[in-house]
């Protein structure tokens, strides 16, 4: 494992661990997240530990353009129970992604240092937020980093049912319109599948994210 200094600087991603832990501690700052990110790496730990950056063997994507939304959510939409905004409040998003119970997690990864990086990420064009409402409240979303031709999902909430599957297949309809190339969603979990996510290898995940937008 790598120990990161004070220079703005990652092995390459195959020197990653079997897990996928690449590198370990330097900093959050706005040029560290963007070099990682344009790199295929990405942070993820606890609280209480040195910042962790990984690169997975496989991730977790979706194909915009060959994505198709399921009869029951295509319902779920066309009922318009949900009122849909992008980047009109990205802080509160980020919060309740950090606030919000997890059946299986204790505690969250979402520190307040990553809420203020991505903050600054956010207000640099470089990171978005698609927000769902209900009734003048919010009760869904997602937030993540905006490569132009690759989006980096990062964290979703709902405090209401199918809330923040709206937000996902809104957030695909948009990077499909928009020619994105991937929706990075990371690592599996049984709600990525779910929605659709698949795997691909990181050499895949790597020479898509090298095409130049």
């Amino acid at each position: 494992m790598y120990f990161l200094t004070k220079d703005l600087y990652f092995p390459p991603v195959d020197d990653a661990s079997y897990e996928g832990v690449l590198a370990i501690g330097g900093d959050l700052s706005i040029e560290r997240l963007l070099l990682a990110y344009r790199n295929g790496i990405f942070p993820w730990f606890n609280e209480d530990e040195p910042i962790l950056w990984w690169a997975p063997p496989y991730r977790m994507v979706v194909v915009p353009s060959l994505y198709k939304v399921s009869k029951s959510m295509r319902n779920v939409m066309n009922q318009n129970k949900f009122q849909i905004t992008m980047n009109q409040n990205f802080k509160e998003v980020i919060v309740n992604c950090q606030q919000i119970e997890r059946t299986g997690q204790d505690g969250t990864w979402i520190t307040n240092d990553i809420i203020d990086s991505y903050c600054q990420l956010h207000e640099l064009g470089h990171a978005k937020s698609i927000e769902v409402w209900q009734n003048g409240e919010l009760v869904g979303g997602l937030y993540g980093v905006d490569l132009g031709h690759v989006f980096c999902g990062e964290s979703m909430f709902a405090k209401v049912s199918n809330a923040s599957k709206v937000a996902f297949i809104t957030l695909v309809q948009y990077l499909k319109e928009h020619n994105y190339r991937l929706l990075d969603c990371q690592v599996h979990n049984d709600h990525l599948e779910r929605l659709g996510a698949t795997e691909i290898t990181r050499e895949l995940f790597m020479k898509v994210l090298k095409i130049s937008s």
